[in-house]
């Protein structure tokens, strides 16, 4: 039966972030990820976690200014510094969360850049961030986002990324499948799951049109819940969606999962 991890950056939002841990606990959920802990004490989170007994399954690491509309620093030349620095913070926040995976978001293709040389700058990043997590028991892992959502974004296919994964060969590098983008890029989702399920290490979910809660879209989560299932998947999927209509009152899909 699937694991599902409450996204605190989406779920729970009635209520203030630190109180969304045992929201979610009280939901039964098991296992929460976000966004970015940075503006809080890792200690204080790591406290939260514990208290309500739950896992930290991911989060992302620092993106650039994100209230800016960056979305991440791995492709872009002229930030490698910046983007090394927070592998390093990145990785202290791991470890006391105790989060097995960080997520590197690829970033914005700047106007006109060369898209060889944002390639090349990404494969490198990449390769650092992978050893540095090594050091710590890290896995890295790296998303394909749709377009639409986040137009001039690097990395929007699974093929294209697990074409990185394979050039750089890092046995902490995996993929993290969100099934939302994945089915507004390409669909297929079922088989190309089955197909990489040795390459994944993490997944998220939404339905979709709407970015709201299974079953209010195009996706038979039913289905695709055995499916993954059947492909052997043991790791997280992450609840990354909207509440349509607040939080709890759209958990009913998660019930017989609880």
């Amino acid at each position: 039966m699937p694991k599902f991890a409450a996204n605190l950056s989406m779920q729970f939002t009635e209520v203030d972030f630190l109180d969304r841990f045992a929201a979610a606990a009280g939901c039964g959920f098991k296992g929460v990820e976000f966004l970015f802990p940075y503006a809080f004490d890792k200690d204080e989170l790591a406290g939260k976690l514990q208290a309500n007994g739950l896992q930290q399954a991911l989060f992302n690491m620092p993106p650039g200014n994100w209230d800016a509309g960056e979305r991440g620093l791995a492709c872009l030349p002229d930030r490698v510094g910046e983007f090394q620095d927070g592998v390093g913070k990145a990785i202290e926040y791991a470890k006391v969360l105790k989060s097995p995976l960080l997520h590197a978001m690829a970033g914005l293709k700047p106007e006109g850049a060369d898209e060889d040389k944002l390639r090349q700058t990404y494969v490198e990043n990449l390769k650092f961030a992978a050893a540095e997590g090594g050091k710590a028991g890290i896995t890295l892992i790296i998303e394909p986002i749709n377009f639409r959502d986040m137009p001039g974004f690097f990395l929007n296919y699974s093929a294209q990324a697990l074409e990185i994964i394979a050039e750089i060969g890092a046995e902490n590098l995996k993929l993290q499948y969100d099934i939302y983008h994945m089915q507004r890029m390409e669909g297929e989702l079922a088989n190309t799951i089955a197909a990489n399920i040795g390459s994944i290490a993490h997944m998220q979910l939404a339905d979709t049109p709407g970015r709201h809660e299974p079953g209010t879209g195009e996706i038979n989560y039913s289905f695709l819940f055995d499916a993954i299932d059947a492909a052997g998947y043991k790791g997280w999927i992450g609840c990354e969606y909207v509440p349509a209509a607040g939080t709890e009152a759209g958990l009913g899909w998660f019930a017989p999962y609880k």
